[in-house]
């Protein structure tokens, strides 16, 4: 973020509002950065740091009043909030960076609101007698250019009305005249064709001088908001309709077929761009001339534009725009464009999750309000689905005493459970229905895992019981939230050639950096002449996405290490973590859904790193059908993996003297593998 971010901006900065109008507005303060739930609610503070609703004294949402303004309903994003409310005031640029459903368009409809009315325009597009296929363009206050159209519409239709009957009676003095005069009535048709053609043509005319009201503000409450999202280069930038008939005057006017874009539409107001990174390089640099001008002319874009090369005059787009994205989003940007952003406006990084206080449980309860209010058809939650919703968020955000700032998603399970009770006609969403709803909601990764541990299950490919030598169960995770058992298994052969690890299980770049970290603690301890042996590593139904991540390290390593010394593996274990060259096991991502797959497939134990024992939040179903067992070396791990106690211990007293603990393990991964 610039140094000069909170600054006013200079007097000739592009996109700048009049000091008087920004003054006007709210300030953070006024807006109410801490917005409370509802002042007028009971909260109990001798419990609130312990209960799930925060102390919150309610029997359901329905007592819970929620703030009229979007600005006011966000949630979790406090910084981000700051700065839309400081951009709307100093008319600024944002560039939003997050994971998707954190609050990035809510924010940038939420600034629309803080917007000044009054600034607001319609924009005209007249007829030019000089040069047809370039429109003249003109601007009024907004609700002024019904007002002109309907002037000039109804000065059409008066001439047209005078033309009609001037034409009828033309043609009825022709026919009287062919008849009184005896001539040829063929003749006589013919000729009040001919004056009825005329005075048709002359119409078409007359009617082409009516301006074409382009951009329409007149019922516009707030500043205008255009989600440009996925837009291509017409309806983003304005284009011209194609016209078959555009020979021999029979065509439509070029300034009827005149469209406007998003930033036209969107001027004196917000244009939203997520995934910014998806529009290409020439629309971003017109995108970048509309910013820096503030007008921007429109002509054909695409290939069904008209064929007459029509450009109006410049066409005003004074917007702020909101660009948003992943982390990826800033890799395909023109540099040029984001310099602009930053040079006249803010980056801003969303947060996946927010810190668990009693005040953010409040807000919480006040989000199942919000979204119960939004949707108008679900009934409002009772205090105890409240609590249940609340413990989800906590489980989603992956992170001990934090909660998930991935709204969209929750927000998803709050409808499904308010669809679940109001198809069943009752009055309050309960517990039973969130409960139901967290099954019904699972994601397309989690079905497809579910599916998986069923078939494996019946075909017995699935192991958990008894003792194996070069097979271990792993976790991985399918999409974001799907734990899946993933079993590894490692062979000892004599090399044909020099001694290496060949892995099979379509490993990418970071499993297969993994396998040579194993590799390196492997030589270190083992007796076994590593040059004259290979070890294969297989991935088993690793399927067609492949092995991501380096969080089967210790799988790897578990089940090479049984294969060469020839112990077998404790088959009700499953394992994940990562592991350094010096044999600590390092914290991972997931340690939930892992932990919760492992208990699905039948196991009785899983060893996860030290480091993540504060991040398990599983279902309670779980709580007692496995045995939790943190680890922070591969010893410990081997100590209770390994089965044969004779052989396991030597191997396990002779690993702890060649490893050691490296790292303060309360402190060590701060940024887990998602694997």
């Amino acid at each position: 973020m610039n140094n000069d971010m909170n600054d006013d901006p200079p007097d000739d900065a592009p996109g700048t509002a009049p000091d008087e109008e920004a003054d006007d507005l709210e300030t953070v303060e006024d807006l109410g950065s801490d917005v409370e739930v509802d002042s007028d609610l009971e909260i109990d503070e001798e419990i609130a740091e312990d209960d799930l609703l925060g102390g919150l004294v309610i029997d359901s949402t329905e007592e819970i009043e929620v703030p009229e303004r979007l600005v006011d309903q966000v949630i979790g994003q406090e910084e981000a909030r700051e700065i839309i409310i400081k951009a709307a005031k100093q008319r600024r640029h944002v560039m939003m960076i997050g994971s998707p459903g954190t609050g990035k368009s809510m924010l940038a409809k939420a600034m629309s609101q803080l917007l000044p009315q009054e600034d607001l325009q319609d924009v005209l597009v007249y007829p030019n007698p000089d040069d047809d296929n370039e429109p003249k363009v003109r601007t009024v206050p907004a609700g002024k250019g019904d007002q002109i159209v309907d002037a000039h519409r109804e000065e059409a239709d008066k001439r047209n009305r005078m033309r009609s009957i001037v034409m009828w009676i033309a043609i009825a003095a022709i026919l009287a005249y062919t008849i009184l005069s005896g001539a040829s009535l063929l003749l006589g048709l013919l000729a009040a064709g001919v004056i009825w053609f005329i005075f048709r043509t002359l119409g078409r005319g007359s009617d082409a001088m009516v301006p074409n009201l382009l951009v329409n503000n007149g019922d516009q409450r707030v500043a205008p908001f255009e989600d440009a999202t996925g837009a291509h280069a017409g309806a983003l930038l304005g284009d011209v309709r194609h016209d078959p008939f555009q020979s021999g005057g029979m065509g439509t006017p070029s300034h009827e077929r005149v469209e406007p874009g998003s930033i036209h539409q969107s001027n004196k107001g917000v244009l939203f761009l997520d995934e910014i990174n998806t529009l290409d390089i020439q629309t971003q640099q017109k995108l970048m001339t509309a910013i820096q001008e503030g007008e921007f002319s429109i002509t054909g874009q695409s290939e069904r534009s008209s064929g007459a090369m029509v450009q109006t005059e410049p066409v005003p787009c004074d917007f702020i725009m909101v660009a948003a994205g992943n982390l990826d989003a800033m890799e395909n940007m023109h540099p040029a464009l984001r310099n602009r952003i930053k040079g006249y406006g803010y980056e801003v990084y969303m947060e996946d999750t927010i810190e668990d206080t009693p005040e953010m449980r409040r807000k919480y309860a006040r989000f199942v309000a919000q979204e119960v209010e939004r949707d108008g058809r679900l009934p409002h939650f009772t205090d105890d689905a409240l609590e249940e919703l609340i413990l989800e968020a906590k489980r989603r955000s992956g992170r001990k005493n934090h909660l998930t700032l991935h709204f969209r998603t929750l927000g998803g399970l709050v409808r499904v459970a308010g669809d679940i009770a109001r198809a069943e006609d009752r009055e309050f969403t309960t517990r039973d229905d969130v409960l139901r709803a967290k099954d019904r909601s699972r994601s397309i990764e989690q079905q497809l895992a579910d599916d998986y541990i069923e078939r494996r299950k019946d075909y017995e490919l699935q192991v958990n019981e008894g003792g194996v030598e070069g097979r271990v169960n792993g976790l991985a995770v399918m999409g974001e939230d799907s734990g899946i058992m993933l079993p590894v298994m490692a062979e000892i052969a004599p090399a044909q050639g020099g001694g290496q690890v060949i892995a099979t299980g379509q490993l990418k770049e970071m499993a297969e950096e993994s396998v040579q970290n194993v590799s390196a603690i492997i030589k270190k301890f083992s007796d076994v002449d590593l040059s004259e042996k290979d070890i294969h590593i297989q991935f088993v139904q690793a399927g067609e996405g492949g092995v991501d991540g380096d969080s089967a390290s210790i799988t790897v390593a578990t089940a090479v290490i049984s294969a060469l010394e020839n112990i077998p593996v404790d088959q009700s274990v499953a394992m994940t973590g990562s592991l350094s060259v010096r044999g600590d096991v390092l914290p991972i991502g997931g340690v939930t859904h892992k932990i919760e797959a492992a208990a699905k497939a039948g196991c009785t134990k899983v060893i996860i790193p030290e480091a993540n024992e504060q991040d398990v939040m599983i279902e309670e179903e779980y709580e007692e059908m496995i045995e939790i067992i943190p680890c922070a070396n591969i010893s410990e791990v081997l100590d209770v993996a390994l089965m044969g106690e004779p052989k396991k211990d030597s191997l396990v007293d002779r690993l702890k003297s060649i490893t050691g603990t490296t790292f303060d393990q309360s402190t060590v991964g701060s940024n887990p593998s998602v694997q």
